[in-house]
């Protein structure tokens, strides 16, 4: 009879013993898992996707200076930009990045004369900034006082390989009027979403 109390007494040992190794276990799991998702964040974060702050005012009243925002990367791996898309590219000549609107694409005839903009002679609806015009107008000004094609540049019709781009504030912005049509090359990726400042969250619409 003492044996067998004995022999209780070091099943119930072993039991109280397991537990700790148990949870042990889980906790190497559980940091495996963590450091695995950190891993598969950054490699998203840097094949893919691409953080890029805002600095000036050429996309007011869409965009402002020190907005944060994400870059897709890879969607014109798959297609061609778009009209409308707002995007981020590579000026060699200014050794930086700018982010514009995609205006108009290979192929089109681009005008601007003030306020209106036409692609292959059609006008183009800028929702986008049809307030900040709307209170230009008010105020006796146009909103827009740089047109294309100009001396610079006096082929109105995107070639090849190429998209038109103008910042959403019209007159004051660096764009495709003084810096030319600029090559699908150069393109980092179609601006998606604002993160940062948190109140203004949002994702970009195109």
């Amino acid at each position: 009879m003492q044996q067998d109390i004995q022999s209780d007494g070091v099943e119930l040992q072993e039991r109280d013993q397991k537990p700790p190794k148990k949870a042990k276990n889980e906790v190497v799991e559980w940091l495996k898992a963590i450091v695995i998702a950190l891993i598969l964040v950054a490699l998203i974060r840097w094949l893919l996707f691409k953080p890029f702050i805002v600095d000036g005012p050429s996309m007011k009243p869409n965009f402002h200076t020190g907005e944060r925002l994400i870059v897709n990367e890879i969607l014109y791996d798959i297609r061609k930009p778009q009209r409308g898309e707002v995007i981020v590219f590579h000026v060699p000549s200014e050794g930086k990045d700018f982010i514009k609107r995609v205006i108009a694409v290979a192929g089109d005839t681009v005008k601007v004369e003030g306020d209106t903009v036409t692609v292959n002679g059609k006008p183009v609806n800028e929702t986008y900034i049809q307030g900040a015009i709307e209170e230009s107008h008010k105020e006796g000004k146009l909103y827009n006082d740089k047109d294309f094609p100009n001396t610079a540049f006096p082929d109105g019709k995107v070639p090849e390989g190429h998209v038109f781009v103008m910042g959403d504030n019209r007159s004051d912005s660096t764009d495709s009027r003084m810096i030319g049509y600029v090559p699908l090359s150069d393109i980092v990726g179609r601006a998606d979403l604002i993160f940062w400042p948190i109140k203004d969250i949002q994702l970009i619409k195109h």
